[in-house]
């Protein structure tokens, strides 16, 4: 069954059904530290993933003539748009409670449709077409403005094998791939011998902090891993993940950023069942448990699904999408104002209103949205949002938080 909304309220018989509930938590006095910053997670999902699967502009004719073969079904009812079936049962409560919101037409005003290098620009977060500096993301410039440091409720990590560009910069970040908790890494002996290599050099501390910083994680994961298998709990995939993610996020990471790739859909997407289906089934369920993992301390969390950009409104000869433009981001959390809703600069989708006769447009600029978003949920100025994006004029307030 296809779940209807729009930008006021979920439609049809399947939203009636559930109870439009309260925010589970009235005060946010049972878990704020006094030095905790509110928490932030970005949801990477490289590869480009097909928007217009999850978010259905099923209204719209031109959509269906576009997509023979791999358009989601259209609903009874009326609304702007139809949320695809396969993550109703993951999204749908969190739509309910007014904890999720969709911000459409959104991407960057990259237009090489290049994975990598969209990729590199989306993180570094600078003006496209000018002079990049790399190995400067946009989260560890984010981290410098508000005093990221080696505190719980305070610190900074990457869930990843590697730092991701988004956070590398002048600031000492950390990273830790889930996959690898429990085997495999740099043992004692290794992370040892590389602390000495530094010992006389500048980088000494930072060195000694991020191996710090890896030890500890390591054991507050594992630790839940070995849980998870004591318990025999079903979850697996994403959603095993994200419950780790959850729990240090949760007691002591205020930055955050996790990548999920295989989303280059080129051939047997599917539809309403099928490999693209399937994949946002998992990641739906993983973002749903990551909601209820982190307890008390949602309603103080922010979450945002991004892709580098989206794929092509037509499908292919291969019943599939090729690279395109503009894309569906997903932001979340338990204190959102704009939740339940779809929100930010809309139109109609029709053969005369695609980007280059091909792709959704981007109407809302990733930077502009995101400089907006923490001004709100973390007070800074415009002249720190500039800081952050350099080149921004102004952020964009969407009333997400």
């Amino acid at each position: 069954m296809t779940v209807m909304l729009n930008r006021r309220q979920l439609l049809g018989r399947a939203a009636a059904s559930l109870p439009l509930l309260a925010g589970a938590f009235s005060s946010t006095s049972l878990w704020a530290g006094p030095n905790d910053l509110p928490r932030t997670l970005i949801v990477f999902l490289r590869g480009a993933y097909d928007a217009n699967s999850l978010l259905v502009p099923y209204t719209s004719s031109f959509y269906y003539e576009s997509r023979p073969n791999i358009a989601i079904a259209k609903p009874d009812g009326s609304s702007d748009w139809a949320l695809a079936p396969a993550t109703t049962e993951s999204l749908m409560p969190l739509w309910q409670k007014k904890q999720l919101a969709f911000v459409p037409f959104a991407g960057s005003d990259d237009v090489s449709r290049s994975h990598f290098e969209t990729q590199d620009n989306f993180e570094l977060g600078q003006s496209v077409g000018g002079s990049l500096q790399y190995r400067n993301g946009f989260m560890n410039r984010l981290a410098s403005t508000l005093g990221v440091q080696k505190q719980p409720g305070r610190e900074a990590l990457a869930f990843t094998d590697q730092l991701p560009l988004i956070f590398q910069g002048k600031l000492a970040v950390g990273n830790q791939g889930l996959r690898s908790v429990g085997g495999g890494g740099m043992d004692e002996r290794q992370a040892n011998l590389v602390r000495s290599m530094y010992a006389q050099t500048p980088l000494s501390g930072a060195v000694d902090s991020g191996f710090d910083t890896r030890r500890e994680v390591l054991q507050e994961m594992g630790e839940q891993k070995d849980m998870a298998s004591r318990n025999a709990i079903g979850s697996k995939g994403f959603e095993a993940e994200a419950k780790r993610v959850a729990k240090l996020m949760r007691e002591r990471v205020a930055l955050g950023f996790i990548d999920v790739g295989g989303w280059d859909t080129h051939a047997n997407q599917g539809a309403a069942l099928g490999g693209l289906a399937t994949r946002l089934s998992e990641l739906s369920a993983g973002l749903a448990a990551f909601a209820t993992e982190m307890g008390p301390q949602w309603q103080n969390t922010t979450v945002i699904v991004v892709s580098e950009f989206g794929r092509t409104f037509r499908e292919n000869g291969n019943r599939g999408t090729d690279h395109g433009h503009g894309t569906v981001y997903w932001v979340m959390g338990g204190g959102l104002k704009a939740g339940g809703k779809v929100v930010g600069p809309q139109q109609q989708l029709r053969a005369d209103t695609l980007f280059q006769d091909r792709d959704m447009p981007a109407l809302t600029d990733y930077r502009a949205m995101l400089a907006g978003l923490w001004g709100r949920q973390y007070g800074i100025s415009l002249a720190q949002q500039q800081q952050v994006f350099p080149g921004l004029k102004a952020g964009v307030d969407l009333g997400l938080v």
